[in-house]
């Protein structure tokens, strides 16, 4: 690979397409679909491993699911309060997929599922679906004053509740920017300094290459950091914009 940008792109792993009179179906398995996959896979073994063998004496793998389950708990009920724990489950495999995600990028030839801006925003956009029919459903259309700050001149409005309204459009953007973007420039990153080490090798400063690869080490370890970083404040947007969906006065 010649570019940073080229470790991102999409191919098809599997062709799988189906032609109709009117469409052209594109079913393939992509790399990027692979990886998903193997995230999630990732995700379904540690809980299957943390449970099958829980017991008095914690093992490994049950010490690090019920670690991240107290994680989530408490940050829920900090965000959203004991409402929001009825959805636990939905937060929960929302995060440990996009932790999973993060991770599974750092290994060699792999490819990170969160670096795509269509997994982000696809990821996004439900669950700002799902919040506006949270609040529907916990407010009927007293869940529009969120849209209404109380208090403030009534000819201003008209302009508070559209510049409401886009912000709250908004947040799809938002969310699904934010991780990308930072999954994104981690790995570019991480490319061209490894570049840098294969330059400094071949006209042999193998100081400056030790150098450099000391600090790819480095930014390695600062992107497993960033991995649950990122994971951890998309949890928090979304315990944030649920509670809102549950108390929408200003």
């Amino acid at each position: 690979m010649f570019s940073p940008l080229e470790q991102f792109e999409v191919f098809a792993l599997i062709p799988i397409y189906f032609q109709t009179s009117q469409y052209n179906i594109d079913l393939s398995i992509t790399n990027v679909s692979l990886f998903l996959a193997l995230a999630f896979l990732s995700y379904i073994i540690l809980m299957q491993q943390g449970l099958s063998k829980a017991g008095f004496m914690p093992t490994r793998p049950q010490i690090i699911l019920e670690e991240l389950y107290w994680f989530v708990v408490n940050l829920i009920k900090q965000q959203s309060g004991t409402q929001g724990l009825r959805y636990f489950p939905l937060f929960f495999s929302i995060f440990m997929l996009i932790l999973t995600s993060n991770l599974i990028g750092l290994f060699s030839f792999s490819t990170t599922p969160t670096s795509h801006l269509v997994f982000t925003f696809t990821l996004a956009l439900m669950c700002n679906l799902t919040f506006i029919f949270i609040g529907f459903k916990e407010n009927s259309w007293k869940f529009l004053k969120l849209f209404k700050p109380k208090g403030g001149p009534l000819w201003l409005f008209p302009v508070i509740i559209i510049i409401e309204l886009m912000s709250y459009l908004l947040r799809t953007f938002s969310l699904s920017i934010r991780l990308f973007a930072n999954m994104m420039a981690g790995h570019a990153l991480l490319h061209i300094l490894s570049g840098f080490v294969t330059t400094f090798v071949l006209i042999g400063s193998l100081p400056g290459a030790f150098v450099v690869a000391l600090l790819v080490l480095a930014i390695m370890a600062l992107e497993f950091f960033i991995a649950f970083i990122q994971a951890y404040v998309f949890l928090v947007l979304l315990c944030i914009y649920l509670n809102e969906s549950f108390h929408p006065e200003h």
